[in-house]
């Protein structure tokens, strides 16, 4: 049994051993051969030419996870880079503006410091610090008050025009009634041909009515309405208003006119306060109705005996 076990069927030729040195030095001389005459340049680009497709097959699948991966890589850097740049967005928006807002009130408290210089009767500037919330009422608040001398009566004006006239005066506030309060009446001239006139208030923030004007009154569109300055109260040649729209009906007496205030009663946060007008003359007839009981009091006591 064990020696048929050890008979062998098959020439197994030489050892592994032998193959090894054998293989390595035809290896060697390849090597050899191919560096010095160039005779399997050919041969190689032959096999080059037929392995290519495989090598782009076994390459394939990884070139396709590496594309996807850049791809959603490269989408949420966009993403991220999206938002960064919309929310710069925004806050430069936001300052922008911010900015010409800034430059905006700059340049009206330019002109009102200029304007402050220009005129002959003292003024003083205000800021607005309330607004009336009464929707029926055109009234805000300044904040001087009786601490800064501002008294009743006084009027409020900005760089283009009259914006009202103090009402009431707390202790560090002032009440501001602006020019197109129902309540409120401006006596006023046409800067065209001089013609006197009182313009009212409508309650509307954008409109004023020129009342009781006859049919025949040498109005036009876009007629300038200025202060008179003959109450002691405003002072002359302010601009109050302009002429928006007439309407004639010869069946009426007067004329239907709208006017646009041209301060900016709905805009500007600084006001200019004028105050020190010269006092006028007391108005006759109030002298009269006030020397009347005095009158009436002597005559009594000279009837009695």
């Amino acid at each position: 049994m064990d020696d048929t076990r050890s008979i062998r069927f098959f020439n197994r030729g030489p050892s592994p051993v032998s193959r090894l040195i054998f293989f390595c030095v035809l290896s060697l001389l390849l090597l050899f051969v191919d560096a010095r005459y160039k005779y399997l340049e050919s041969t190689r680009e032959v096999i080059a030419v037929v392995i290519y497709p495989f090598q782009r097959l076994t390459a394939l699948p990884g070139e396709m996870m590496g594309q996807i991966s850049v791809y959603f890589e490269t989408q949420n850097q966009l993403l991220e880079s999206n938002a960064q740049l919309r929310q710069q967005h925004d806050l430069d928006a936001a300052q922008l503006a911010q900015l010409s807002a800034i430059q905006a009130e700059n340049a009206q408290l330019r002109t009102l410091q200029e304007l402050e210089q220009r005129v002959d009767y003292p003024m003083q500037m205000a800021e607005i610090v309330y607004v009336e919330r009464d929707i029926f009422k055109r009234k805000l608040f300044v904040n001087k008050g009786s601490q800064s001398n501002v008294q009743a009566g006084q009027v409020v004006v900005d760089d283009t025009g009259v914006v009202g006239q103090v009402t009431r005066v707390y202790p560090w506030l002032s009440e501001v009634t602006l020019v197109t309060d129902k309540d409120h009446a401006v006596p006023i001239q046409i800067q065209r041909n001089g013609l006197r006139a009182v313009v009212f208030g409508s309650g509307d923030i954008g409109e004023m009515s020129l009342r009781y004007m006859p049919v025949s009154a040498d109005l036009v569109v876009g007629d300038i309405l200025v202060t008179s300055g003959i109450d002691g109260t405003y002072p002359p040649n302010l601009p109050v208003a302009k002429i928006a729209r007439i309407e004639r009906d010869p069946a009426y007496p007067f004329s239907r006119i709208s006017c646009v205030p041209l301060a900016g009663v709905d805009r500007h946060r600084a006001l200019l306060i004028v105050s020190g007008l010269p006092k006028l003359p007391e108005h006759p007839a109030a002298t009269e109705k006030s020397a009347e009981p005095v009158q009436a009091t002597r005559k009594l006591r000279r009837r009695k005996p």
